[in-house]
């Protein structure tokens, strides 16, 4: 329906098509792990939520890749990515509220928000508002996860963490605001690379954590 909605308002086919074909592949990638990781008779609208923020990733994706946006469109998709930020507060308290919690939708929701800096960092990267380097940002997650492939010590469950939760607000906000017209080098140059340190950071502390308790077992 929304990318319906940007084609009516005068994006691309190819714009609105794209947006559509990310979200079928997520919804598939999603609908597969459901019954092995999902132990409820029914999805729960914690995870209808968290299909929306996905929309709202998908969406957003298209969009930025899209050429030659005017300043209204970069300010509608800010608008699009604080409301994708405000609905990730909601499928939580949802999830707890309904009893329908399960680790399905805990990982979908992390997936969704590093889906969401993944588009973010491109973005910032495609349209100069810092370097290669900013990709670090939404690649970090990923390169996480793979380097706990060769490292079975990450792949243990973390605690969790307001510290973590609040760096990965920080980073949808700064990268949000990068999208705006206004902000531009250096000031975006400094801004990424004050969210990058903070990601770093705290995925060190994460590292270490998981390191020192292979050490101490």
């Amino acid at each position: 329906m929304l990318a319906s909605a940007l084609w009516i308002a005068g994006t691309s086919p190819g714009t609105a098509l794209l947006a559509v074909w990310l979200y079928v592949a997520v919804c598939i990638v999603a609908v597969t792990k459901v019954r092995a990781f999902h132990p409820h008779s029914r999805l729960g609208p914690a995870n209808v939520v968290t299909f929306a923020r996905a929309g709202f990733a998908c969406l957003i994706a298209a969009m930025v890749l899209a050429p030659a946006l005017s300043s209204a469109w970069w300010y509608a998709i800010f608008v699009l990515v604080l409301v994708a930020l405000a609905l990730d507060g909601v499928d939580g308290w949802a999830s707890r509220h309904t009893g329908l919690v399960s680790r399905f939708g805990a990982r979908f929701d992390m997936e969704v928000d590093a889906l969401l800096v993944l588009v973010l960092s491109a973005s910032a990267c495609l349209h100069g508002k810092a370097g290669g380097w900013v990709l670090l940002i939404g690649a970090m997650r990923y390169l996480f996860v793979v380097t706990g492939l060769a490292m079975p010590t990450l792949r243990r469950p973390l605690m969790p963490s307001v510290r973590r939760q609040s760096i990965c607000v920080l980073q949808v906000v700064t990268l949000a605001i990068l999208l705006l017209p206004e902000i531009v080098p250096p000031a975006s140059t400094a801004l990424a690379a004050a969210a990058l340190a903070a990601l770093t950071w705290s995925f060190a502390i994460d590292v270490h954590w998981l390191l020192r308790g292979e050490r101490t077992a």
